[in-house]
């Protein structure tokens, strides 16, 4: 009998990684969840900060919504859009789990300065 065997990922589990990072994968995509960390944006206030088209801007909107990156809501003739940090957390987390097991302890533990005064 071999080793015990640790947890795979399911299918279903592997899709929504494979999903997150082809939505990873593109910088405008990086960077409109960039822009969403500060808050709930507009689509049109998304498109404003692009050289890019409205319809293209769309168009990674769908892609990131669709990887389950982001959620979004109407108010009135509004699209708002939020960044789903939770689910980026554990898609990404999941991967460096697998790759960066020494890593792990990283993600439980807060980085604090020391205390003034303390030499440790």
């Amino acid at each position: 009998m071999g080793p015990p065997s640790t947890a795979s990922p399911s299918p279903s589990d592997s899709d929504d990684e494979a999903s997150a990072f082809r939505a990873l994968a593109d910088p405008t995509r990086r960077q409109i969840l960039e822009d969403l960390r500060g808050g709930e944006l507009a689509a049109g206030e998304i498109a404003s900060r692009f050289p890019i088209s409205a319809p293209s801007i769309s168009r990674h909107l769908g892609v990131l919504k669709g990887a389950g990156l982001v959620t979004e809501r109407r108010d009135a003739n509004r699209i708002l859009y939020s960044l789903a940090e939770e689910r980026l957390a554990m898609c990404v987390g999941r991967f460096l789990s697998a790759v960066c097991p020494e890593q792990i302890v990283l993600r439980h533990t807060k980085w604090r300065p020391a205390p003034e005064g303390d030499a440790s």
